[in-house]
């Protein structure tokens, strides 16, 4: 058995698999977010940590036998996240999360250092962590000087579950500290922002080992001690590795809360200009591609609360046929955006409105919108070198055909949709933890699913949504600067 511990931003799953990759269970616990200023995004890691533990408590009610047989321990996590521990590895502050903006200022100054793109593959965004300890430096000095150790969320659980500070190089990407393309710290970035190699983890490979688990804790939960913790991912990187997309070529759309076009690719291919990420994968000698839009399902979700009417009930309003794009337009910035902006002021926008603009005008113009957001991403990827011939769709807004018919149609490729089953983070994570204990090959381990549908775009439409998406394109100059 080999279980995966995916941490997200609201919640805790624990996924158990078995030798042959079948699903026993899950457990789960939820976790809030504290803002306590405008911009701000915060969790207390401890309340990782409680939740963790109720996840595998759920798990372990449900399935004791089978829980009692682990051998293999994965890991995956939101990303970018700054845990601060001090000399005797306690906690200085709440984690500063991926969504947190405050750091938009420093983030802009390291941006401007020509080594960070040259060497990390990407633009600095205020989400990423180095600009989240320059902020600390500026704004709280006394927490920043005793700063011993900065790990990533998921690698303060695997701190928890192990004693040891370790990182992997999927995750450890997103710092802007990484030399992505040779794997490892850049002792120049970490010293532009006042910090050197002693503060960060080790780093491994996210199919290898790092660490066991410790004594105290096999003994309450039943297994053995010393098991071996995989290095798992990052979400999206862990993602991959559950749907399969570990090889050049392969690429997902991801419709969470925020929204993910992923692209496997089997070399280094940096172009931060485009503001497309560049990370490395989980897999030995593997990179990735994604364009990131902040507010994807979270786009939906906030109309669902204006309108009173759950997200799934607007989309069915919609019915099943794709319709042509009406004059309204919708811009998906409800928290700024990433791909292909990197502007974290910018705000969303419906324009066009008239009398006629009712409830389901507005959710077509959101699915749209999110769409083209994607679009966004696709040229962008375009740009850094990599073109796409299908995606695979997951995620909960994945479950909207409407949703995935407007999105194969605004980027002109077929969406493939998997046969039921559970193929994200924590599956992604299982998987790693069963390669890093069984020395499985990796490419063998992470198959693809099988497709229970194809998405064809709508050939007598591509016309309209061209259109559309021209109109789209030509309103972030148009509104950037007056919100």
């Amino acid at each position: 058995m080999y279980l995966g511990l995916d941490l997200g931003t609201s919640g805790v799953k624990a996924l158990l698999i078995d030798d042959e990759q079948a699903i026993i269970g899950a457990g789960h616990a939820s976790l809030d977010v504290s803002r306590p200023h405008h911009g701000w995004s915060e969790q207390d890691s401890a309340e990782w940590v409680r939740a963790c533990r109720e996840a595998i408590a759920e798990l372990r009610v449900a399935h004791a036998r089978e829980f009692a047989a682990i051998k293999g321990i994965g890991l995956s996590g939101q990303m970018h996240g700054a845990t601060l521990l001090d000399a005797a590895d306690s906690v200085l502050r709440p984690c500063i999360l991926w969504n947190d903006t405050r750091s938009f200022a420093e983030a802009a100054k390291l941006d401007a250092d020509p080594r960070f793109r040259k060497l990390t593959g990407n633009v600095v965004f205020p989400g990423f962590t180095a600009p989240k300890l320059a902020w600390v430096k500026a704004n709280e000095p006394a927490i920043f000087d005793k700063v011993a150790k900065v790990l990533l969320p998921k690698d303060y659980l695997r701190f928890w579950l192990t004693g040891e500070h370790i990182s992997e190089m999927s995750d450890s990407a997103g710092t802007s500290w990484l030399d992505v393309e040779k794997r490892r710290w850049s002792l120049e970035l970490l010293a532009a922002t006042e910090l050197d190699e002693k503060h960060m983890p080790a780093l491994v490979e996210g199919t290898e080992r790092a660490g066991g688990l410790r004594a105290d804790l096999a003994s309450e939960w039943g297994v053995s001690a010393g098991i071996p913790i995989a290095g798992g991912a990052g979400d999206n990187a862990a993602s991959a590795c559950g749907m399969g997309t570990v090889g050049a070529g392969h690429a997902f759309v991801s419709l969470g809360t925020s929204g993910v076009l992923f692209a496997a690719n089997a070399s280094y291919l940096p172009n931060p200009q485009s503001a497309v990420h560049t990370f490395c994968h989980a897999l030995p000698a593997a990179w990735h591609q994604m364009g990131v839009i902040l507010s994807a399902t979270d786009s939906l979700n906030w109309l669902s609360d204006i309108t009173g009417k759950s997200a799934g009930d607007l989309t069915g309003e919609l019915g099943d046929e794709l319709k042509a794009p009406s004059g309204v337009t919708f811009l998906p910035y409800l928290s700024g955006e990433r791909t292909p902006h990197n502007d974290a002021a910018i705000r969303g926008a419906f324009i066009g409105l008239e009398h006629e603009s009712h409830r389901t005008a507005l959710t077509q113009a959101v699915v749209e919108g999110v769409a083209f957001a994607f679009r966004d991403s696709l040229e962008a990827l375009r740009t850094a070198g990599t073109t796409l011939e299908r995606v695979t769709a997951i995620g909960g807004g994945s479950r909207s055909r409407y949703w995935l018919r407007a999105i194969a149609t605004a980027l002109g490729i077929p969406v493939d949709v998997p046969a039921d089953g559970d193929f994200g983070a924590a599956f992604g994570a299982a998987r790693l933890g069963l390669i890093a204990a069984s020395g499985a090959d990796p490419f063998a381990v992470c198959t693809a699913p099988a497709i229970a549908a194809t998405i064809e775009p709508e050939k007598a439409l591509a016309g309209a949504f061209e259109d559309a998406y021209k109109r789209y394109s030509a309103l972030y100059p148009a509104i950037r600067g007056t919100i």
